[in-house]
């Protein structure tokens, strides 16, 4: 449809000034002059531009610069940031160009958010990991290339429909493999959900769709149940003098989608879809008296879980999160989640690091995140492992839930739950972890491998023998910790190599070969290495042997043609279809590609799709196409790392192959709850046991059935049919 251009500039005169209205901030004169001015040159520099939905492009920059502004809640420098992101990378403007029009901060937060960009086109799987390390070197130049990149992301997540379906599932992934785990991490809570809502619709389209649709038909419930809450808790509150409004709170999409696929459980069965929150007025002095003092009027009228008592007013979280979470027996006996926060603390919980820093006084303790920073800066300068491996080491701790545990001084660490003994080592200073020899927690000695609990007394004992080994890395779950231990090990494997190749010149020169990197070539080939580090570090070590290095000799010795043939032969054994194979190789029911073309390929194991499952291909280097389930535990990691590699896929039919499928039953021991099960998987149609096992403790049983079926809607029936049975709490799917 064409849109006149007087239109369209109206348009964009009215995002305008929507961004000026919607200022976190109250702007100065020189606030606006800035903005307006940054507004100007991003309207000239995109002047010919448009997006993939035919927008003129400068709504783009227009709308980041609003999220920025209304949703985080960051500085002129920010918002004039955010306008002009774009114009160093797509227009004729340099970034010498912008500092003498703007200055030197927005143009570094510029140049930054350009280095970002160029990175996000690489496609090679080790170059895209080594990106997202290089995007989180960003965050110590200046957070806010990171928050207002968060933002661009933001954007065109909500804009991404116009985007063909294979580009929207790389971009969705990526979004949920490190910008939403990031935005978490900074305290944007709002936008970390947002993000993980939307990649969810594009990543799983249809489970989002029917989640969505069940979320609305209930709203009118979820409404008329936070009103019931409110009524008994209001004149409580107002009798006390209490300055306060009650919100209630949906568990997002995503959320709920986790909670249902981990506990195997349908919609209707999740029962905190949503949460109630009640933010009090209160100046900096009285936030923590009156925060209990209203957790004691909740729990004067409804009954609390002692369990579920979440203080992180007194322990802040180290992104800066402040509340008070409680849940309550509310009315008609449902438990329900309270979020007691002021003013202030909600401010902080919606806009992360900008509201901190609004808030800040000299008095107060730093934000957790300056020293996160810290830390994530030293790790990244000096961290050696696989970039794909640090980067999935890296997104563990960005979720992870947090412990806080003492020092023998009484100062409090904050590590993410699961942490070791020896995390805690190392989240002292490097020094003393590369030096533990043991831990004392509570004035016990515990084994290094430990888990540490919230509230322990730790103390660290050390020993200037003792260096990192290789199963140091069981014992460690924090990215820091893990880096400082992989970058020991790689400097004793290079003295050990330094040795290795001399070793090897001496022994190659015996055979009457000289070392040189024709010869290490031939190495690597016939030892199947992949660098002549680790051929030096193998025979540094004598893993590699005299008697193997007499079999090289006469391989070198022979001819090249020889060689080559020998080493193809052993790079491709004949292969040999397992029974399975040619049972089912007439059968196939799988296309790939926009062609719906028959490849050969085989199943995950990590998932086991069968027939009716989402499915997609991904080409492996040695083993074809292997099919993974879309919500397989590894399809983030691959969409993301590995777009380049994935194909579409799908079942076309099914009516001649079975596929075994892997049934995890729990519940209750009750008499002949064995045979009921078998009589009612007997009784399906189609369905055939292939192994069973049951054993039960203390009246509980669990139980493993293996069957065969021809596909996932016989599966999803089966599964009701067994819950249905009396005994039987939860089928889980293997």
């Amino acid at each position: 449809m064409f849109v006149s251009e007087e239109i369209e500039n109206k348009e964009i005169a009215k995002q305008y000034k929507e961004l000026l209205q919607i200022s976190y901030q109250t702007l100065s004169n020189e606030d606006k002059k800035l903005i307006r001015s940054a507004f100007d040159t991003a309207v000239h520099a995109h002047r010919n531009q448009r997006r993939k939905s035919g927008e003129p492009y400068v709504i783009h920059p227009i709308s980041v610069a609003k999220i920025v502004a209304q949703q985080i809640g960051l500085d002129a420098t920010s918002i004039a940031a955010a306008l002009l992101h774009d114009v160093v990378e797509d227009t004729e403007y340099s970034l010498e160009d912008l500092q003498k029009l703007f200055g030197k901060d927005v143009a570094r937060i510029v140049e930054g958010l350009t280095k970002i960009s160029k990175l996000s086109k690489e496609n090679n799987a080790s170059l895209q990991a080594e990106n997202f390390r290089k995007l989180l070197l960003t965050l110590n130049d200046d957070i806010r290339v990171i928050i207002i990149k968060i933002a661009d992301r933001l954007h065109n997540m909500q804009t991404l429909d116009a985007m063909a379906e294979y580009k929207q599932v790389k971009i969705a992934s990526e979004t949920l493999y490190i910008y939403a785990p990031l935005s978490h991490r900074i305290g944007l809570y709002n936008i970390k959900t947002e993000l993980e809502d939307l990649s969810f619709k594009y990543t799983e389209s249809a489970r989002y769709e029917l989640i969505k649709s069940k979320i609305e038909d209930s709203k009118e419930e979820q409404d008329h149940y936070i009103k019931s809450f409110s009524e008994i808790v209001q004149f409580a509150l107002a009798e006390e003098g209490l300055d306060y409004q009650i919100k209630g709170r949906s568990k997002s999409i995503f959320s709920i989608n986790n909670k249902m696929t981990k506990q195997n459980i349908p919609f209707e069965n999740v029962f905190d879809k949503f949460a109630i929150r009640i933010i009090y007025k209160s100046t900096l002095k009285n936030e923590k008296f009156l925060a209990w003092k209203i957790y004691s009027i909740i729990t004067d009228h409804f009954i609390p879980n002692p369990t579920r008592l979440r203080d992180w007013i007194t322990s802040p979280k180290s992104n800066g999160y402040e509340a008070l979470h409680i849940t309550v027996m509310g009315p008609e006996n449902k438990w329900v989640e309270v979020q007691i926060r002021s003013e202030r603390m909600n401010e902080i919980a919606e806009k992360g690091y900008a509201a901190h820093h609004k808030y800040k006084h000299g008095d107060q303790k730093d934000i957790g995140l300056d020293s996160w920073l810290d830390k994530l800066q030293e790790v990244l300068e000096n961290n050696t492992e696989n970039p794909v491996d640090f980067v999935e080491n890296f997104k563990l701790n960005l979720y992870a839930k947090e412990i806080f545990v003492f020092t023998p001084t009484g100062d409090i660490k904050s590590l993410p739950k699961g942490a070791t003994a020896l995390d805690f080592a190392f989240s002292i200073h490097t020094e003393i972890g590369m030096k533990t020899r043991g831990a004392r927690v509570n004035g016990k000695l515990v084994p290094l491998s430990r888990a540490l609990k919230s509230g322990e007394n730790v103390e660290i004992i050390t020993s200037e023998n003792i260096k990192p080994t290789a199963n140091w890395l069981d014992f460690v779950e924090t990215a820091r910790a893990k880096s400082k231990i992989k970058s020991s090990l790689n400097e004793e494997k290079k003295r050990i190599a330094e040795d290795g190749r001399e070793t090897l010149r001496r022994k190659l020169k015996q055979l009457k070969i000289t070392l040189n990197d024709k010869t290490i070539s031939h190495m690597l080939r016939h030892f199947n290495l992949n660098n002549s580090l680790d051929l030096f570090y193998r025979v540094g070590l004598g893993t590699i042997n005299n008697k193997q290095l007499k079999d090289f000799s006469s391989d070198f010795n022979s001819s090249f043609l020889n060689f080559f043939k020998k080493r193809m032969r052993k790079k491709n054994p004949v292969y040999k279809k397992d029974e399975k194979e040619q049972i089912t190789e007439h059968f196939d029911s799988l296309v790939f590609g926009k062609e719906n073309e028959s490849l050969k390929h085989s199943l995950a194991p990590c998932c086991s799709p069968i027939p009716g499952d989402a499915v997609f291909g991904f080409i492996t280097v040695n083993e074809g196409v292997k099919v993974h389930k879309k919500n397989c535990s590894n399809a983030l990691s691959l969409q993301s790392n590995f777009a380049y590699r994935i194909i579409k896929a799908k079942w076309i039919d099914s009516s001649s192959d079975e596929f075994t499928a892997i049934l995890k039953l729990s519940g209750i021991d009750n008499m002949g709850i064995v045979s009921e099960v078998t009589q009612s998987i007997s009784n399906h149609m189609n369905v055939n046991i292939i192994k069973l096992s049951f054993d039960s403790e203390d009246g509980i049983f669990n139980g493993l059935i293996a069957v065969s079926v021809k596909n996932n809607t016989i599966l999803n029936r089966l599964v009701n049919n067994l819950l249905k049975v009396k005994g039987v709490d939860k089928v889980l799917r293997e």
